[in-house]
This record gives structure tokens, sequence and C-alpha cells, in this order.
């Protein structure tokens, strides 16, 4: 599973399971360029745990909701490691609330960046992705179900990842570029803690009671990343304790 030579990109890449990610890939040889909205010193502290391992690191500050940041961001990564063979769409917001309550404004917000930027990345990444690339976006296992209310416009975003990521998949399978979308379930990190006051209530959900740890995540994208999942493509890898069975 080395990626040595290879180059990534991770949004949302400062902290939670997007500084897991980076130090992950990282730690299996990549030089990676993170992008991160507005905590510059948590961004800092990805960089310099990624140049721990003798890798190359940048970090951007880019709004994924603004398309023409976030294709500055990877342009400008690209520029300065001359490629990127891995992107990792990791960036999202939890804007929750039912129906009658939920703003138009919070439903935008949550499709420029849950979904739309997705997008906007995977495009801007291609033109600088030698055959053979990566993309790997992170959902959610609330896009194949809502076991609460509130969740309108982040369980439609999420599932619309999981069928942006099998028509990405058919686009650049003749580049050899695979797909794959990694569906997280209750996850320790600073959003929402293991020890939190939502966390029994998730748990009860579980087959397996327990949260899972960022680490876990970033193992998955690192294995979807590396050669050994040539053939793994248009995928979706549900790591939720059970939750969703």
């Amino acid at each position: 599973m080395t990626l040595i030579g290879k180059t990534a990109f991770v949004t949302g890449g400062s902290r939670g399971i997007g500084a897991a990610i980076a130090r992950k890939l990282a730690e299996n040889g990549a030089d990676v360029a993170i992008s991160f909205a507005s905590n510059e010193d948590a961004a800092a502290g990805t960089v310099a745990a990624i140049e721990k391992t003798g890798r190359k690191a940048l970090a951007i500050r880019a709004d994924n909701s603004k398309a023409n940041e976030l294709q500055d961001a990877i342009n400008k990564a690209a520029s300065t490691f001359g490629k990127i063979d891995i992107l990792v769409n990791n960036a999202g917001v939890f804007l929750v609330g039912p129906v009658d309550q939920l703003s138009l404004e919070d439903f935008d917000t949550s499709l420029a960046v849950n979904l739309r930027a997705v997008f906007v990345a995977s495009k801007a990444a291609v033109t600088h992705m030698p055959d053979g690339g990566r993309i790997i976006s992170i959902g959610s296992n609330l896009a194949a179900q809502a076991p609460m209310a509130g969740l309108v416009a982040y369980s439609a975003t999420k599932a619309g990842v999981t069928g942006l990521t099998h028509a990405l998949a058919r686009d650049l399978g003749s580049r050899r570029i695979t797909v794959n979308a990694v569906h997280p379930g209750s996850t320790d990190t600073d959003m929402n803690p293991a020890d939190g006051p939502f966390a029994d209530g998730q748990r009860a959900l579980m087959a397996r009671q327990a949260y899972a740890q960022p680490e876990e995540i970033a193992n998955v994208v690192a294995f979807l990343a590396s050669d050994a999942a040539q053939s793994v493509t248009g995928a979706d890898w549900l790591i939720d304790n059970g939750a969703n069975a």
C-alpha cells in the first residue's frame, strides 16, 4: 500500500477525519496538500505532522462553498507538487433542522460544500491527474437512512455524493482513475466526541456499540488510494459499526 512518489490533496484536512487522512497518506509515502477554511493553527499542526514523516506538505486556505477558491487551491497544489495523484473530498458541513425550520440558506450551503464542491474539486483535479489516479469522497452513513428528524439537507447532499461517485467512476474509467466513496458513521472527533451529550443515543443504533476512530477511516482511504485497490471503483465503503445493518 505504498504511496511513494504520489501526491495528494485533502479538502478540510486541518482536523478530525481530514487530518487523520492527510497524516496516513503521508505515512504511506505521499506528499500532501490540505485545504482549510479558517483554523490556521490546526492546519499548521497537520502540516507539521506530515513533515515529521519526511514528506512535503502544503496548507491552503479555501472555502469549499466558493468554487473559485477551491479551484485555485487545487491549481496551486498541482503547481507546487507537479501533479495530483489522489484527491480526497473530505470537507463538509452538518447543518440540521426540520424542513419547516431549516433555512434555504442552510440548504444551499449544504449543497455547495457537501456536494457541489465534490464536483468542482474533481473537475479541477483531473486536469492535473495522471492516468491511474484516485478520487475518494467522504460521505456519511446518513446518506442511506435518516434515523432521526432534521437531516433533510445533510442526508440529501451525502446521498448525492453516492450518485456522483458512481457516475464519475464511469466518466473516468477509461483513464484508470478510480472513484470511490467512504461513508463514516459516528466517529470520535471534536465535532462529535464519543463522550458527548448525544453519543449514547448514537451508540444505541449500532450493532457494535462503539464510535470509530478517525484513523480507521484514514486506513480505508489509504487502501483505496493505493495500487492494491486498482480494481475497486464506483463503490461505497460503509464504516459505521453496523448502524445501517
